[in-house]
């Protein structure tokens, strides 16, 4: 039988999130899902997310096969794909909603995104790393419009700070 895990992520707004790790990752993906967690709302909905009041994130919630794909794999790439130097904001997105935190499923997770996170700091320089590392808790699947929206809206609002980079070019950067 093929390990299955689920990973949560975010990164912030959804629609970049998802269109970046399904390119990236294509068919070792098998399934991505938009929704909410890490907040105290039960059952939100995106106008109430957007408020700010739920407490909940915009997030990605990934299941892929173990033996194709790493969670250490997707976590260098949740790094490398959006700036986790910001408090609650990406790019012109402000708000706890787009906050840059991984959601671990189990103790393994939590200790694997703990150890990559430190590890990884020190490429980030002296901005650091605001990135929050919590229990999934409650996901809440995101309205049916907002699943793959950047596939079936083409020229919709991406993030502009949804991008692939190298880990020389964040050093560069950074320092």
């Amino acid at each position: 039988m093929t390990a299955i895990e689920t990973a949560t992520v975010d990164a912030g707004c959804f629609w970049g999130v998802e269109h970046a790790f399904r390119r990236k990752f294509g068919s070792k993906l098998k399934r991505t899902e938009v929704g909410y967690a890490g907040g105290q709302t039960a059952n939100p909905n995106y106008r109430q997310v957007c408020g700010g009041d739920t407490g909940h994130a915009e997030v990605l919630q990934i299941d892929y096969i173990l033996a194709e794909l790493s969670f250490e794999e997707l976590l260098d790439f949740f790094y490398r794909s959006h700036d986790p130097t910001t408090l609650n904001r990406q790019g012109g997105d402000q708000g706890t909603q787009y906050r840059s935190s991984i959601l671990y499923h189990n103790e393994e997770q939590r200790v694997q995104a703990t150890s990559f996170t430190d590890r990884v700091r020190p490429k980030f320089g002296s901005k650091g790393i605001a990135t929050i590392i919590e229990p999934v808790g409650q996901f809440y699947k995101a309205e049916d419009y907002h699943q793959l929206y950047l596939d079936h809206n083409p020229s919709g609002y991406q993030c502009p700070t949804h991008f692939e980079r190298s880990w020389e070019k964040i050093e560069q950067s950074h320092h």
